[in-house]
């Protein structure tokens, strides 16, 4: 919505009147470029409190679960730990398609928080950028690792820019020109085991002007199976996340031990949402995992609506239980409730909450 809009006012009314001040020649205007030196100091400023602490634990985007109501949890348990949202499409964002609610987020209050962005024509990922930008992210991350058929091979987005470089490069590019806040870069290993060029893409990245990246260890052949296998973190120009599965503070110090310089966790965080202020040492398990599905629940409510919004939280539900005695009747029974009340009722009676 346009803001500071002049409007003319009407001869009786001798209010708010815009005075008619004198102007110099066009020839004399000078052109208003943004001050470097500040763009630089704030980009430097949000950089440094990613990478200027003991753990350097980044939450990782994992699509369909680090919505604003997960991330909200997140933040109790980690008050300064950095996030990245669930990717968002560059088309829907410009487009501002409305059945896709997190194109509206306002990432004000959020904290250090990313926003991750994909896509396959460079204009739209920039322009994307300057809407998350404007909504308050503290920087733009760049999906190009997502391994799903329908972004990697269809959309020609995600992990398919590990075999079109000189996409991912213009892409970058006109990210970074569109956003004067940090641009980073997530991708994998490479295409398949035989092409494991991440190496050549990071130097790319850099080159283009991201500040900094993030890699999974596997490749887009590999999906989730398997091992997640870093080397050891080779010399590039850009600060480097590690990636896949790491699951606690043994598996952080693993990965810094081979170089690199943060660690982001990812599907750790599905069922256990304090796992990284535990490691951060910010907070300890709750003493009654129930509190937490139950808040949770009231934010998803509260974002999504009722009738989407209780069988959204199933899965959060299924992932807080697992392990406990009962839990597989538990899930049974979750999974046939409609009603918010009722399986508000059914948690606080699996949990012993009065």
């Amino acid at each position: 919505m346009p803001q500071n809009r002049r409007t003319k006012q009407n001869s009786d009314n001798n209010i708010n009147i815009i005075p008619h001040l004198p102007r110099g020649p066009a020839t004399q205007a000078r052109d208003k470029k943004a001050n470097k030196f500040l763009i630089f100091s704030f980009m430097s400023y949000i950089i440094s409190q990613m990478f200027d602490n003991d753990k350097k634990i980044f939450a990782a985007p994992l699509a369909g679960i680090t919505d604003k109501p997960f991330r909200t949890i997140l933040r109790e348990f980690a008050p300064y730990a950095s996030m990245v949202t669930e990717m968002i499409s560059c088309h829907s964002l410009v487009e501002q398609h409305k059945n896709c609610i997190r194109n509206f987020d306002n990432y004000a209050d959020e904290g250090n928080i990313g926003a991750q962005i994909f896509g396959a024509d460079s204009y739209l990922m920039g322009e994307a950028a300057k809407i998350l930008a404007d909504a308050g992210a503290k920087w733009i991350d760049i999906n190009m690792g997502c391994p799903v058929p329908k972004v990697a091979t269809r959309s020609g987005a995600g992990a398919h820019l590990m075999r079109d470089h000189k996409l991912a490069g213009e892409i970058i590019q006109s990210v970074v020109k569109s956003v004067k806040i940090p641009v980073s870069i997530k991708t994998r290993l490479g295409w398949d085991e035989s092409h494991q060029d991440w190496i050549d893409l990071i130097r790319i990245a850099a080159d283009c002007g991201a500040s900094f990246a993030t890699i999974h260890g596997r490749t887009r052949a590999q999906g989730y199976s398997g091992q997640s296998t870093l080397p050891n973190k080779p010399d590039l120009p850009i600060p480097i996340i590690a990636n896949g599965d790491i699951k606690n503070l043994a598996d952080v110090e693993r990965v810094q031990n081979l170089g690199y310089d943060g660690a982001m966790i990812g599907r750790a965080m599905l069922g256990q949402p304090w796992i990284i202020g535990q490691i951060c040492g910010t907070c300890d398990k709750p003493e009654n995992i129930g509190n937490v599905a139950l808040k949770h629940l009231d934010l998803i409510i509260n974002y999504y609506g009722e009738k989407s919004g209780v069988p959204m939280f199933r899965k959060h539900a299924a992932w807080y239980s697992a392990g406990m005695p009962n839990s597989a009747q538990f899930r049974i029974r979750v999974n046939q409730i409609t009603d918010a009340e009722q399986l508000k009722y059914l948690i606080k009676e699996f949990w012993s909450i009065n």
